[in-house]
């Protein structure tokens, strides 16, 4: 290509280019420019590339680049460093990889045919090549960025899915991203390449800075990853390779962290997953994934209600609600008696054990959760989801099963005391005022009762006031019952009791309007978390709980002087911490040392219980 400007240090500059103002002549050039960079080796080709980089990014949705064989020029530019290495360690073409497939990403994140022009380019197998590792992960990045938006499609999907590799490396890499930056890159500061700090800070921050986005990347890795392994979920012919106990045990711990809460990351693959019923049945035989779902929940997490609908559509599947034993537990046991060969008869025999039966029951973990959530009104989209957990309840415990396949007395318990409770909604309605009013009355007097036993130490008395309040208390007073179900909480706390807690802090936190933001039931809830070791769980409580405190108009709560309080920053400090990205592949590579996760004392006295609502 011809020199446009005299000015310009290179022949056939882009950005010349660009200025011409012949339309005609201008697409021409591009034309040509794109045919011919490919096969060039001037200085200075990053500059254009970059160029387009920053135009694909403001301006994802303009055909230009598009008709003008953008795609083409990009894929052969991808080519052109993994095969010549010479071409790709000379000058700054180092950056070219990462700016094409980032290109390639931008253009198909909208657009369906831009993605079909894209297949026809042949932008696939440049994109598997840099999946696979041949670079390094900043190019895995944004290469699986790139697959993950042309696999959305249903007419480009076929062409990824039509390279059987990618669903596997894409699990593989969900599962060993943050070790991979960590490793290598994360750890050893002065070991960092120096292209990769320049793309993850643009030049503006130092090492601080440079580890901070590392983090943020490693995390876009893994979520970015596990939205291409859920294109693949959609297609039940996949699920078997991707329902491995191996992997999906790893799916809800993979949450993409508070650098990353616009993902769904693992919930959103396994909700993929649960809605089919050839996924409900590997999930169902996993008992920590069932604990996990109930965890989710139960919190105040984005994405509660997708783990709300796991829990529901593996209720509702007669083959995977009385599911007991873990498939994996069973690979283990025979692990153990290796001189016993376990028949088939030998494993029913196992299945109707008491000891085994307890171990994992699909309806027995759920039903807790679901009932402690059953108050909810509307979560996000999703409306008068509370009258949608009662009433899969319902038609569950009315088609319950006999002997093994019964639910423990315990769980029918939980659910006719909810259906009980909802009949004496439809009482209520029918009441005379005067009525609901003695009830209301009687209710305070017993909460009363229940706050002077708990300032005088009677925990247990106050805890079993509180619940005879809650018996006395109209259902529809629900701001009488939020302060009833948080004051028992507290109790539960001081009683070491935090299963208990969680499961009244949530009452308390579903029956709050607006929905998550009571702020002592968070705080109690966080502690009780905590108690457990959930910390993922108990930080976004406490963030929240100080979020509430900051718009509070309760002088217990209300931040002086805009200082966090002193406990909440210690419990904050704790679980960022143990919730952090990089802390099972730092303790693999011995880059973390646990000390100060046991400066947090529980300061469970910190909030008294509430006389007022």
């Amino acid at each position: 290509m011809d020199k446009v400007s005299s000015d310009c240090p290179y022949p056939g500059c882009f950005f010349c280019v660009m200025k011409e103002g012949n339309p005609s002549k201008r697409r021409a050039s591009i034309l040509k420019f794109f045919r011919e960079l490919p096969a060039q080796d001037d200085d200075g080709q990053v500059l254009p590339i970059s160029g387009l980089w920053n135009t694909a990014m403001a301006h994802p949705n303009d055909p230009e680049f598009i008709e003008l064989g953008i795609f083409e020029c990009m894929a052969a530019l991808i080519w052109k460093g993994l095969k010549n290495r010479r071409w790709l360690s000379h000058d700054q073409n180092i950056y070219i990889p990462y700016y094409a497939a980032h290109i390639i990403g931008s253009y198909t994140m909208n657009m369906e045919e831009f993605a079909e022009s894209a297949v026809h380019a042949g932008v696939i197998p440049p994109l598997v090549e840099l999946l696979r590792g041949r670079l390094t992960w900043v190019e895995q990045r944004v290469a699986v960025r790139a697959l993950g938006h042309l696999a959305t499609y249903a007419s480009t999907f076929p062409a990824v899915a039509s390279h059987g590799e990618i669903l596997e490396l894409s699990i593989q890499l969900a599962t060993s991203s943050l070790e991979i930056v960590y490793s290598h890159f994360y750890q050893y500061v002065d070991r960092r390449l120096s292209y990769h700090c320049d793309l993850l800070t643009r030049g503006m921050g130092g090492v601080e800075m440079e580890s901070r986005k590392a983090e943020e990347w490693a995390s876009q890795l893994q979520c970015w990853s596990l939205q291409l392994i859920n294109c693949f979920a959609f297609k039940p012919e996949l699920l078997s390779t991707i329902c491995k106990p191996e992997f999906l045990i790893k799916l809800p711990g993979m949450w993409g962290g508070l650098v990353n809460e616009n993902s769904p990351a693992g919930i959103g693959l396994l909700r993929t997953i649960c809605h089919h019923k050839f996924g409900r049945g590997p999930v169902a035989a996993c008992p920590g994934i069932i604990e996990s779902l109930c965890n989710i929940a139960r919190s105040s997490d984005d994405w509660q209600y997708m783990a709300i609908d796991c829990l529901l559509w593996l209720l509702q599947d007669l083959s995977t609600c009385h599911k007991r034993l873990s498939v994996v537990f069973l690979k283990r046991l025979a692990l153990c008696y290796p001189h016993k060969c376990l028949r088939w008869e030998d494993i029913q025999q196992l299945m109707d054990c008491k000891r085994l039966r307890t171990y994992s029951n699909v309806i027995d973990k759920a039903v807790p959760a679901l009932v402690d959530l059953a108050e909810i009104t509307t979560l996000g989209d999703h409306k008068k989801l509370g009258d949608s957990i009662v009433n899969v309840l319902q038609e569950f415990i009315q088609s319950q099963g006999t002997g093994r396949n019964a639910p423990s007395s315990r769980t029918k318990e939980l659910i006719e005391e909810l259906l009980s409770s909802r009949q004496r909604l439809k009482w209520e309605k029918s009441m005379p005022k005067d009525d609901l009013h003695i009830k209301q009355a009687a209710a305070l007097v017993v909460k009363l009762e229940g706050n002077s036993l708990f300032s005088s130490g009677n925990i247990a008395g106050a805890a079993s006031k509180y619940s005879e309040a809650l018996a006395l208390c109209p259902v529809r007073s629900k701001k009488e019952r939020v302060v009833l179900y948080s004051n028992r909480a507290q109790c539960y706390l001081l009683l070491q009791e935090p299963l208990a807690a969680i499961s009244d802090a949530t009452r308390a936190l579903c029956l709050h309007n607006p929905l998550n933001r009571h702020a002592k039931s968070l705080w109690r809830r966080a502690q009780a978390y905590d108690m457990l070791g959930l910390a993922k769980e108990s930080l976004l409580d406490a963030i929240l709980f100080i979020n509430e405190c900051s718009q509070s108009n309760d002088p217990d709560l209300s931040l002086r002087q805009n200082k966090v309080p002193d406990y909440a920053e210690r419990l904050v400090k704790k679980q960022m911490r143990a919730a952090w990205l990089f802390r099972e592949a730092a303790i693999k590579h011995g880059g973390v040392h646990c000390e100060g996760d046991a400066d947090l004392k529980h300061g469970y006295n910190v909030q008294l219980v509430d006389d007022e609502p």
